[in-house]
């Protein structure tokens, strides 16, 4: 192991030996640093010379200062990344140096190393209570020195990048807030505009399917068979466009206004989807069960949306000769304070790669004359679940049946 001895005015041909030794096997260094400057601070131009001899020939840039008040100047107006500091100065003694260093918002955080050949422990001790990063004796062994450096510049190197990843992230995170609340005001604009428009369409298209049933009531006698067929043609596409601008309405009003949450009886709520959908339960002859429902915190109006769209849903979408089974559960979830309530069938089924598909609005899996809707019926269900802080999805084997399941957040009054 190479020792250079420091002590003032002593082994100045040891010490350039060393130098030499050091920069011959220890030149790997040089391939790792990045210019990293380092401040030497030390009252003995010897001193400064073997040091900035060593560290130049392993690749920092070195800047030197003779006393203490040189070293805050230099310190202050360029600050190095690292600082080498003697203890005993003629003018200001290194713990001095390194308060005011500690006392400057520009300095603050460059890692202080005091060399010196103080070597009581309480001499040690005070370096640390001013702010010491670490403590090298005189004499000193020069792998030491530079291990000690090296591992300093190393963290200072990661604590840039750390400290530059965090004003990235947080420059991102701010693009993301405003993106998101442009985001929110366009979703707005959207469902208003989609509100009013939907709402204005529907009078000229009422006009069009009275219009057009009057036609075929007044001239049904004098009406060629191709020409009943054409009015009955526009009276199905406008009946089923009237659906569509309802539905999109439906949509557009669940994003609307504030949604105040109460304790809500599901039990209630499932009565009276059921209620709303009696002549279809009975004309398809569905087997509907359903466990002990929960009370939640929500809105009963669009719980009862929710409820009825998935029942309406299982009973469409059933397979051919074969009655609808629907059974409705419930789960509590303890850990997140939650209600998973689940809604399966014995239906056709969805396949895999069409099961996030359903969720979107005006996504249909059918054709219209096979089973009617406008695709909005989930769209609605999704956007009722989130706004009460729920999610919904859906699993599902093709053939066999379907369950789609919600949460709702448990009762706490």
């Amino acid at each position: 192991m190479v020792r250079c001895f420091t002590m003032k005015g002593q082994f100045a041909n040891e010490r350039y030996r060393c130098i030499n030794l050091l920069y011959k096997t220890m030149n790997g260094y040089q391939n790792d640093k990045k210019r990293s400057e380092i401040l030497v601070v030390d009252d003995t131009p010897e001193n400064l010379r073997l040091l900035s001899l060593m560290l130049a020939n392993v690749g920092y840039e070195v800047r030197l200062a003779i006393n203490g008040k040189m070293a805050l100047k230099v310190a202050l107006s360029h600050p190095p990344q690292l600082i080498l500091l003697d203890i005993m100065m003629p003018d200001i003694s290194g713990y001095e140096v390194c308060e005011k260093l500690k006392d400057s918002e520009t300095t603050r955080e460059i890692p202080v190393i005091f060399l010196s050949a103080l070597d009581a422990v309480m001499d040690k001790v005070r370096a640390f209570q001013v702010g010491a990063a670490d403590y090298i004796t005189k004499p000193f062994q020069v792998e030491e020195v530079l291990a000690r450096i090296d591992h300093q510049i190393t963290i200072v190197c990661q604590q840039k990048k750390i400290t530059n990843q965090n004003e990235k992230l947080q420059e991102q995170n701010r693009q993301l807030q405003n993106l998101n609340e442009e985001l929110r005001r366009s979703n707005v604009d959207l469902e208003q505009f989609a509100y009013t428009a939907s709402h204005d369409l529907q009078s000229p298209l009422q006009a069009i399917i009275g219009n057009a049933d009057l036609l075929s009531w007044k001239y049904e006698s004098s009406l060629e068979a191709d020409a009943i067929h054409y009015i009955d043609e526009i009276v199905g596409a406008s009946m089923r466009m009237k659906q569509l601008i309802q539905d999109l309405l439906a949509y557009s009003r669940v994003g609307t206004g504030n949604l105040e949450l109460q304790p809500i009886d599901c039990q209630i709520v499932l009565k009276e989807a059921m209620a709303n959908l009696r002549e279809r339960i009975c004309s398809s002859g569905a087997d509907i069960s359903h466990d002990r429902l929960p009370t939640v915190m929500g809105n009963k109006t669009q719980l009862i949306q929710v409820f009825q769209n998935l029942i309406s849903n299982a009973i469409k979408f059933r397979r051919k000769e074969v009655c609808p089974k629907i059974q409705i559960t419930a789960e509590a979830l303890t850990e997140t304070e939650e209600w998973l309530i689940g809604v399966r069938d014995n239906g056709i089924g969805i396949k895999p790669q069409n099961r996030d598909r359903i969720f979107e609005v005006f996504q249909r899996l059918h054709q219209s004359d096979e089973y009617p809707g406008s695709g909005i019926g989930m769209a609605i269900c999704k956007k009722i679940v989130e706004r009460h802080g729920g999610r919904i999805w859906v699993e599902s084997q093709f053939g066999i049946g379907t369950t789609f399941y919600f949460t709702l957040s448990e009762n706490k009054e």
